[in-house]
């Protein structure tokens, strides 16, 4: 666990901090240590064959980065964008990759009693990606699992 998102409180309950994107009417959380950057939308080159969901490639200060839809990742409709359109650049293993959500809402902290993992056993296709849904404030939130969602089939 990186102690930068780790804070201890009575009974040492782990709390953990989490970006809160809307896709669609649906609240996903991504957990704060992989996010690099958040960025405006912005013109993407189209990359040939690449896979469906990914979109192309930006430049970035001067580094080109790959770009998905996780909409498409998650076998959603097609990317609405407006002005709330964000891009967040997520760091994996010196690896950075884009993520197109229709809006970033919050960042979050939950503790663990907040949170409930998700069987895989139940979950069928594109849910392989949520880890857990947290409980915030009356809300749910769909957990992402990062990791899952960019290396899945050499990705990074």
């Amino acid at each position: 666990m990186d102690n930068n998102r780790l804070t201890t409180i009575t009974n040492s309950e782990k709390i953990l901090q989490y970006i809160v994107v809307k896709i669609g009417n649906e609240q996903y959380g991504i957990d704060i240590n992989f996010v690099d950057n958040i960025v405006r939308m912005q013109n993407i080159t189209r990359v040939p064959k690449a896979q469906e969901y990914y979109r192309g490639v930006i430049n970035l200060r001067g580094e080109i980065i790959p770009v998905m839809s996780l909409r498409l990742k998650l076998g959603l409709e097609s990317d609405q964008f407006s002005n709330k359109t964000r891009i967040i650049i997520i760091k994996l293993d010196n690896v950075s990759v884009g993520m197109i959500v229709d809006e970033v809402k919050e960042v979050v902290n939950l503790s663990e009693e907040n949170m409930e993992n998700v069987s895989h056993d139940a979950v069928d296709g594109k849910g392989i990606y949520i880890s857990a849904i947290g409980k915030n404030n009356g809300e749910l939130i769909s957990i992402l699992d990062v990791r899952l969602l960019l290396v899945e089939k050499g990705n990074v």
